[in-house]
């Protein structure tokens, strides 16, 4: 059965953040994933799933600077330093935390720079960032993000653009990260692309579509979806990463089957 992971930004998103964990443990979850942890000390987060039981599978390197729309610099030319300055702060908190895992962000395209070569400037940057990391055994992790509703102007939005920059880097630790809201909406024929992409796949993200709500709001079977990836020998984490509609822990009743 799929193991599923809290995603504490989107499902606890009220709380403060250490609290965020043991929100999570008491709806029963075992395994938890953030989007950027950066604001509290490494070791009090530490100490938190220790004392919860719990494991943090999955952390994003920083996106640069949130506050003027940087969604990520990894594709961003120009901005070399500043994104391995945020790898080497990831790194920390990965090996810290005990992440495995670390999703990479691409960033915006530039306006007036090709997106090839944006792209150009991705594989480089991912390929350093897997060097990094390697040492420690932690996953690079890349998401294609859609652009027709969340994130217009995101490099990269297609699981073809992210497989063929994989193949370029060229590096055993960097992963696709199939996130099915994203790819409902860009590309959709969700299980034959799973299917077709579970070589590379070392992550998955669920929300429903659309609104990135709860399994059971939207278009998607989720039932139908979590059982064909046990099927496919998927034997990864599935994280929730929805913005619950009303109470997390009410919403939840779909997961109980898997947790």
């Amino acid at each position: 059965m799929p193991k599923l992971a809290a995603n504490l930004s989107t499902l606890f998103a009220e709380l403060p953040f250490l609290e965020r964990y043991e929100a999570a443990a008491s709806c029963g979850f075992h395994l938890v994933e953030c989007q950027f942890p950066y604001a509290v000390p490494a070791d009090a987060i530490r100490d938190k799933l220790d004392r919860l039981g719990l494991a943090q599978v999955l952390i994003n390197a920083p996106p640069g600077d949130a506050g003027r729309g940087e969604r990520g610099l990894a594709a961003v030319p120009g901005r070399q330093a500043d994104f391995r300055a945020g790898i080497e702060l990831a790194l920390r908190y990965a090996k810290r935390l005990g992440a495995p895992r670390v999703h990479v962000m691409a960033g915006l395209q530039t306006q007036g720079v090709p997106l090839a070569d944006c792209l150009d400037v991705f594989v480089d940057n991912v390929a350093w960032a897997a060097d990094c990391f390697a040492e420690s055994g932690i996953d690079v992790m890349l998401e294609p993000i859609n652009t027709k509703v969340d994130v217009p102007g995101y490099v990269l939005h297609s699981t073809a653009d992210a497989v063929d920059c994989i193949r370029r880097v060229s590096r055993p630790n960097v992963k696709l990260q199939y996130d099915v809201y994203h790819m409902q909406i860009m590309e959709g024929d969700l299980a034959r692309s799973i299917e077709h992409l579970l070589p590379v796949i070392g992550h998955i993200q669920i929300a429903d579509n659309p609104g990135r709500h709860e399994p059971g709001t939207g278009e998607i079977h989720f039932p139908w979806l979590l059982a064909q990836l046990d099927v496919l020998g998927y034997a990864g984490v599935v994280g929730c990463e929805y913005v619950p509609v009303g109470d997390t822990r009410e919403g939840l009743t779909w997961a109980r089957p898997w947790l």
